[in-house]
């Protein structure tokens, strides 16, 4: 054989299996027993209960009334009102 045959056999090769090499390394390490990120994912589910609790806590606490809205009409509305043929009914 030649060496430029070889070489391109060569390339060829680790052109296919470049792609394929972490998955390889997945399936090693999960024949091997391992579970790669298990400790992490552990940690994440720990830290969302956690912050679970805390907004538990938080919504115990008392509500503090919301300002009242103004009367007034604004953006949108005060142009539409402006626009109006008839005046805007009155307040109830």
């Amino acid at each position: 054989m030649r060496p430029d045959s070889i070489l391109a056999r060569v390339t060829e090769l680790v052109t296919f299996l470049l792609p394929a090499l972490p998955l390889l390394a997945l399936l090693l390490t999960l024949l091997l027993g391992r579970y790669p990120g298990c400790e992490a994912i552990v940690r994440l589910s720990e830290r969302i209960a956690g912050a679970r609790r805390r907004t538990r806590d938080a919504d115990r606490r008392p509500v503090l009334p919301k300002p009242s809205r103004a009367s007034a009409p604004a953006g949108g509305l005060l142009i539409a009102l402006g626009l109006a043929q008839r005046p805007p009914p009155l307040a109830a």
